[in-house]
C-alpha cells in the first residue's frame, strides 16, 4: 500500500462502517469515503482530468476537501494544495506555474469569494472548477470509476514554499514518501482507528494534510476537521466529540487550559511546535493529557525528527526530539541542520538550479536552519541561516515582503524583519526608507498583493539602514532594534 489511492481503498475494506469523517452534521463511514472518492475520480475523468495532470484545492479544512483529495489521486491526479489566505495574484500565480487542469474551490468562506476574485482579476481559471460550499454537506456523485494504475514514484503532491528570493518553489513528493512520513507520524504518536483527531492545522499545509488526513486514513482514526483556528470552538469540539489526538501550536493549548469550564479529559495526544514551548506548558499538558510530543520538518522533508511519548517535559519543549522517519541528521558550515533520506523532496518544480541548492550530490537536504544535537541525538533549533520567521505558525520570507513594498510609490528601499508577539510568536515589522508614507499606507499596500500573515504589523520609517562593509542590510540589528522598541 505504497499508493494514496490503495491506502483509502484499503482503509474502505479494513474500517467499513467505522466513522471516518466527522463535519458538524456530517458525519461519513471508511467505506462512504471510499466510495466517494472512486465517484469523485470519475467525476475528474469526466471533465478533462487524466493521470499526472495537477488539480488544486482552495478550501478550508472540511469534509470537502477531504472527499476532493481522495478523489483526484483515485484519478491519477497531482494535489497542489493551496493557501485560503492568498490574495487572488498569489492563487493564479500557483495554478499558472503547475498548469492545474481542475480547481476545487470554497465559495463565500470568511467574507471573501476566492472565484470571483481571481475571474474579476483576468486570471486564468483551470476548464474545470468544482465549487464547494462548507455550510452544505458534500453532494454524493455518481460516476464510473477510471481505469488508472499509481505508481508509488509517481508525484502525489506539489507544496509550495517560498524561498530567501522571495518566488514560491513547489516541492514535489511521491506517493511513497507521503506515506512515509505519515506512519512514522502514526507509530511515534501511537495512532489506532480508537481515536479521534481534531486537525486544526490547515489541510494546505504539509502537517494538516500529511501528519492528519493521511494517518487517519492509514491508521482508520476519525477526521474531525476544524474550518478556522478558534481556541473556543477546539475545546468544545474536543468535548462534544471526544478527542483523542490534536496537533496546534503552544498558544491555542494554553488557551484551552485556562478557558472555564473547559473539560479536554478525552485528550491523550498532544502535538505542539513551530514556536518556543514553555516547559512549565508542557508540564502542565502532560498532566491534563498525557503524552505531549513535538517535532522538526519543512515542506521538503515534513517529519524530520520527533520527540518520544516517554520524554519528559524539558525534553519536549526544548528539542525537537531524534530522527524519524527514516532521516539522517547531520550539521553543516555554521551548523547548519542537513537532512538526509528516502523523504527528502523529489524537487523543485520545473527548478532544477533551485533543486541542486538545496540537495547536495551526497543526497543531504540543506535546510537553512541552525541548531545543535546532544548527546542522545536530540535536535534543537537554534536559529535561521534565511530570514523567515514564523507568524502564527505560517512561514513568512521578508524578501516576498520586500518586493511588494517596492512596488509602493515612495518607497525607496525596505527590510522586513521577525519580532516577539506574545498571541503570533512573531509579526513582521518593516523598516523603510522613503518619503510622503504612513503606516497606514504601507500596511495597505501590503494586504492588497500578499496574504494577511504576511503584511507586517508594524512599521518604523528610518533615513537609512544598517549595512556591513560590503553594503548588506544587517537584519540582526534590526531584530535588536525592533524587539526593543
Amino acid at each position: 500500500m505504497d499508493t494514496i489511492p490503495a491506502v483509502v481503498a484499503a482503509a474502505a475494506r479494513r474500517f467499513g462502517d467505522a466513522e471516518a469523517l466527522v463535519d458538524g452534521a456530517v458525519r461519513m463511514s471508511w467505506r462512504d469515503v471510499g466510495e466517494q472518492a472512486v465517484a469523485t475520480a470519475g467525476l475528474f475523468a469526466a471533465n478533462g482530468v487524466r493521470p499526472g495532470d495537477r488539480v488544486a484545492i482552495c478550501a478550508p479544512n472540511t469534509h470537502h476537501w477531504v472527499i476532493a483529495a481522495f478523489g483526484l489521486f483515485a484519478a491519477g491526479a497531482t494535489l497542489v494544495p493551496v493557501n485560503t489566505r492568498f490574495t487572488a495574484a498569489e492563487t493564479a500565480d500557483i495554478l499558472d506555474r503547475t498548469r492545474a487542469r481542475a480547481l476545487v474551490v470554497v465559495g463565500e468562506f470568511l467574507g471573501r469569494d476566492r472565484l470571483a476574485e481571481l475571474r474579476d482579476g483576468g486570471h486564468r481559471v483551470p476548464d474545470f472548477v468544482m465549487t464547494v460550499d462548507p455550510d452544505r454537506p458534500w453532494q454524493p456523485v455518481d460516476h464510473p470509476a477510471p481505469d488508472v494504475v499509481t505508481s508509488p514514484d509517481d508525484v502525489s503532491d506539489i507544496l509550495f514554499t517560498s524561498g530567501t528570493t522571495g518566488r514560491s518553489k513547489g516541492a514535489m513528493s511521491a506517493h511513497r514518501q507521503a506515506l512515509g512520513v505519515a506512519r512514522a507520524w502514526a507509530e511515534l504518536g501511537q495512532v489506532t482507528a480508537d481515536d479521534r483527531y481534531l486537525v486544526i492545522n490547515p489541510f494546505f499545509h504539509s502537517f494538516g494534510y500529511k501528519a492528519g488526513i493521511l494517518v487517519c486514513a492509514l491508521t482508520g482514526a476519525t477526521i474531525v476537521p476544524q474550518a478556522t483556528f478558534d481556541a473556543r470552538q477546539a475545546a468544545a469540539t474536543v468535548r462534544a466529540e471526544r478527542v483523542t489526538v490534536m496537533p496546534g501550536p503552544p498558544t491555542i493549548f494554553q488557551t484551552m487550559l485556562d478557558l472555564p469550564g473547559a473539560d479536554l479529559s478525552t485528550l491523550r495526544l498532544a502535538v505542539t511546535g513551530a514556536a518556543v514551548v514553555p516547559v512549565p506548558l508542557v508540564e502542565r499538558m502532560q498532566r491534563e493529557f498525557g503524552t505531549v510530543l513535538t517535532a522538526y520538518g519543512l515542506t521538503e522533508a515534513v517529519v524530520a525528527t520527533m520527540c518520544s511519548p516517554d520524554d519528559d517535559a524539558t525534553t519536549v519543549a526544548t528539542t525537537c526530539g531524534r530522527p524519524a522517519a527514516g532521516f539522517d541528521l547531520a550539521l553543516g558550515d555554521q551548523d547548519e541542520i542537513l537532512l538526509r533520506g528516502p523523504n527528502v523532496m523529489l524537487g523543485y518544480l520545473d527548478d532544477p538550479q533551485a533543486t541542486a541548492q538545496a540537495i547536495d550530490a551526497d543526497g543531504w537536504l540543506h535546510t537553512g536552519d541552525v541548531g545543535r544535537v546532544d548527546e542522545r541525538g536530540y535536535l534543537t533549533v537554534t536559529d535561521r541561516l534565511k530570514d523567515m520567521y514564523i507568524s502564527g505558525g505560517f512561514n513568512v520570507y521578508p524578501a516576498e515582503v520586500e518586493q511588494a513594498l517596492a512596488r509602493l510609490p515612495g518607497v525607496r528601499e525596505s527590510a522586513v524583519v521577525g519580532v516577539p508577539d506574545d498571541r503570533l510568536g512573531e509579526v513582521g515589522k518593516a523598516f523603510v526608507v522613503g518619503t510622503g508614507l504612513s503606516t497606514e499606507d504601507v500596511i495597505t499596500h501590503c494586504a492588497g498583493l500578499l496574504a494577511n500573515y504576511k503584511v507586517p504589523r508594524q512599521v518604523e520609517f528610518t533615513d537609512e539602514l544598517p549595512r556591513n562593509a560590503s553594503g548588506k542590510v544587517l537584519k540582526r540589528v534590526l531584530r535588536a532594534a525592533g524587539t526593543r522598541a
